[in-house]
């Protein structure tokens, strides 16, 4: 299997990686869907209430507590699979990351070319002033975080309730058109808008991940496996 994306990738001269929590995984970020997920643990509300829109307008500190506790991971590193990926990028064969993570793991393994469909949890911006913060603004605070002008600084993250940046959603979905080869790995392809946008691929699809998932009846070559070994078998 992974001799075949090999030949997949040797034969693509546009591939794009769309890639999930699967990915980051192997950093020891928990994800939401899996057997030690966040969806699986017990909580005052649960996850996907806690991290609304609704939420966090009405239950502000609530939602800091939870954030904090379980969004953040400073000290999470880049996975095998971040760094093959950047690899790909600086070797001319990958011409970008489409991602629904937001820990920004994928630039600090040093890929350049990173569309973050949900954000990033290193951005912060004051809802008031429009003031930029980095992680550390919330991370290191307590209670609601606050800029200097008095507005509460907001994670730049999309929650449940929000739309999904537009100018964003515009070029991954153009980056994906223009692929020749769509490496899809690490996401169940559960959480729309995100999941529909490999309907619009130009070429292949190899899809991977641990569980099955919707796309792979139509995917060229599927492989239910670690992200990051399948990519090391295919690249290095």
């Amino acid at each position: 299997m992974q001799n075949d994306l090999r030949a997949l990738i040797a034969q693509s001269r546009r591939v794009v990686f769309f890639g999930g929590a699967g990915v980051s995984t192997e950093s020891g970020i928990p994800d939401f869907r899996g057997e030690n997920g966040l969806y699986r643990q017990k909580f005052a509300y649960p996850p996907e209430v806690i991290l609304s829109h609704s939420f966090f307008m009405r239950h502000t500190e609530a939602f800091f507590d939870f954030y904090r506790q379980r969004m953040l991971c400073p000290g999470a590193q880049p996975s095998r699979a971040h760094r093959i990926l950047a690899d790909m990028e600086r070797a001319g064969k990958l011409t970008g990351i489409v991602t629904q993570n937001i820990d920004g793991l994928h630039q600090a393994a040093g890929s350049q070319n990173v569309l973050e469909l949900h954000g990033s949890v290193k951005r912060n911006y004051c809802m008031q002033c429009r003031r930029f913060y980095p992680e550390t603004a919330v991370a290191d605070s307590t209670g609601v975080p606050r800029c200097a002008c008095g507005g509460i600084i907001k994670p730049d993250v999309v929650l449940y309730e929000e739309s999904l940046d537009e100018g964003v959603m515009t070029r991954a979905l153009q980056l994906i058109a223009d692929s020749d080869l769509l490496i899809v790995g690490g996401t169940s392809l559960t959480v729309y808008p995100a999941a529909g946008f490999i309907t619009y691929r130009g070429g292949k699809l190899a899809v991977i991940n641990k569980t099955p998932t919707a796309a792979d009846a139509q995917a060229d070559l599927c492989s239910h496996g670690s992200v990051g070994d399948a990519l090391a078998a295919a690249w290095e």
